[in-house]
């Protein structure tokens, strides 16, 4: 059987699986799985982490994934192919219009980013069907910090994409000596003119890739 994740992970993630606070979250997701309607599927729940550790260059921050019928499969701000761009989605493919020139795709799918090495992870994994936040506090924001200290202690020239309060509170895990970090408010409607709107996070991000001999990404 196929393991849910990328084998380069594997060091991180069976040290992780074996701790407590993950033993109680897996009884406790368990148990949702059993009797409600939870997303994404458990087969994507670890999406994200298909992406190599190796080939990651950029690390964009999600809060929990989204709580509609086919909606998440586990890579944050994305959605599976035919179903509408979301709110938030939407600002960023203007955002990356207005800064990069790049025309609105048609698809909210996100893959085509995660096979360039962005890596594309919520702070919570799972969530239950039209229940916004309802796995939060049960251990994932622990497993979501703990991923990203070890992308900051293993790896370098790294970007950080935090976007909202949720995300930017995450900067003190990074060590700002190897890595970027670029904050702004989160994209969605609520915020996305405070500051998300201009930012030119994707812009400044390939060219942090580029002067450190990287590719860039293709937005």
């Amino acid at each position: 059987m196929q393991k849910p994740y990328h084998e380069s992970w594997e060091k991180f993630l069976k040290s992780e699986f074996s701790k407590q606070y993950f033993v109680e979250l897996s009884k406790f997701l368990s148990e949702q799985y059993a009797d409600r309607t939870i997303y994404p599927p458990k087969s994507q729940v670890f999406s994200a982490f298909r992406t190599n550790l190796d080939d990651i260059k950029v690390v964009i921050l999600g809060q929990d994934p989204y709580h509609g019928p086919r909606q998440a499969h586990g890579l944050a701000f994305s959605v599976r192919e035919g179903i509408d761009t979301p709110p938030s989605l939407v600002n960023m493919y203007k955002e990356i219009e207005t800064d990069l020139g790049i025309p609105v795709p048609p698809s909210g799918n996100l893959q085509r980013w995660a096979d360039q090495g962005v890596l594309l992870l919520n702070n919570v994994l799972t969530v239950e069907a039209h229940q916004a936040g309802s796995h939060r506090g049960h251990g994932w924001e622990m497993f979501t910090e703990a991923t990203i200290r070890y992308l900051s202690d293993n790896r370098k020239h790294l970007v950080f994409l935090l976007w909202g309060r949720d995300a930017r509170s995450k900067a003190s895990l990074i060590d700002q000596s190897k890595h970027l970090i670029l904050e702004a408010p989160h994209p969605s409607p609520l915020s996305a003119y405070s500051g998300f709107f201009g930012c030119k996070h994707f812009s400044k991000t390939n060219e942090y890739l580029a002067a450190h001999d990287l590719p860039e990404i293709v937005w």
